[in-house]
């Protein structure tokens, strides 16, 4: 045939084999290239996940620091107002946060009680009404 771009003149002389080797040789190329491809893209996701990760780490630092000069804040303002020394206001402060972690801990262990054991109780329920259907639809 001419060679008229639509097709190479050495196609008709290839034997089965030799295309067949061509096709399995290009699949394997196109399988390589998506495993690229793909590792690519995770390679890419992952160092946005982590960036990610590192700035809010960085804005949780911050969080935190301002936490502790709101606390400090809080300590001079309560003395200032109450005209006592600022130690008082530091120690009202701190009474303040033992009152609150004591009453975090107490929510928390209520949760944690009704929370435990973790069983799928109403997914159990709902198998047990479905193995009874069954049951009956057999008879």
């Amino acid at each position: 045939m001419a060679d008229d771009g639509a097709r190479p003149a050495d196609t008709a002389e290839k034997q089965l084999g030799d295309i067949v080797g061509d096709v399995t040789q290009k699949a394997q190329l196109l399988v390589r290239e998506e495993i690229e491809l793909a590792r690519a893209e995770i390679q890419l996701k992952v160092s946005r996940i982590v960036k990610g990760v590192l700035a809010f780490s960085v804005a949780a630092f911050f969080a935190l620091l301002f936490v502790i000069f709101l606390l400090h804040s809080l300590s001079w303002g309560i003395a200032d107002w109450i005209s006592v020394k600022t130690w008082v206001g530091y120690g009202i402060t701190t009474i303040g946060l033992l009152v609150l972690t004591a009453l975090a801990a107490l929510i928390g262990v209520r949760l944690f009680r009704r929370g435990s054991p973790p069983t799928p109780e109403l997914a159990i329920e709902e198998a047990q009404k479905t193995r009874e259907v069954l049951e009956e639809a057999r008879r």
